[in-house]
């Protein structure tokens, strides 16, 4: 007699994640592999992107932005399905829900979140004509700087604090 070998089906198909994502480049890859928050991030990253390009300035700097992240988001959806087709196989009793978030927000700091804040006001301010796009695109390397203070200053600290352990 055969024996019978039964294969399981993985539970995503990575494939499938980037073709999704490839037609549906507004966090459909995400919302197939069960990452929701993740999905509504892309979302209204996509369709920010989408709108400025309406605007014509800043080109062609806006769509290569854009093409990148549709990028990003093929190649996230494709690499989250075989990590979660990984541990599937591995049988592990651990979630298959995988990290939404990069580690450097989740540190605790409201530094990320006031820099969100500052980039909302002055986009809306943008908007109403109260400030023009042009002055925010001038001072873009503003915002290098300021990141690059906020990590000497994060490496600094965590230092001190070795030392004083």
């Amino acid at each position: 007699m055969e024996e019978k070998v039964v294969v399981k089906k993985p539970p995503k198909s990575p494939a499938l994640a980037g073709v999704l994502t490839f037609f549906f480049p507004m966090g459909v890859g995400a919302l197939y592999n069960n990452q929701i928050r993740k999905a509504i991030i892309f979302f209204f990253v996509f369709a920010g992107l989408v709108t400025i390009q309406t605007t014509g300035q800043g080109q062609p700097f806006w769509g290569l932005t854009l093409a990148g992240f549709i990028i990003y988001q093929i190649f996230d959806a494709v690499q989250t399905a075989s990590n979660i087709n990984r541990r599937a196989l591995r049988k592990e009793e651990e979630a298959v829900e995988v990290e939404e978030l990069p580690d450097f927000v989740k540190t605790g700091s409201i530094f990320w979140g006031i820099v969100l804040m500052a980039l909302g006001v002055i986009f809306l301010l943008a908007n109403f004509d109260i400030m023009n796009y042009d002055t925010i695109f001038k001072f873009w390397p503003l915002a290098v700087i300021i990141v690059g203070i906020k990590l000497v200053v994060d490496y600094a600290s965590r230092k001190n604090n070795r030392t004083e352990s």
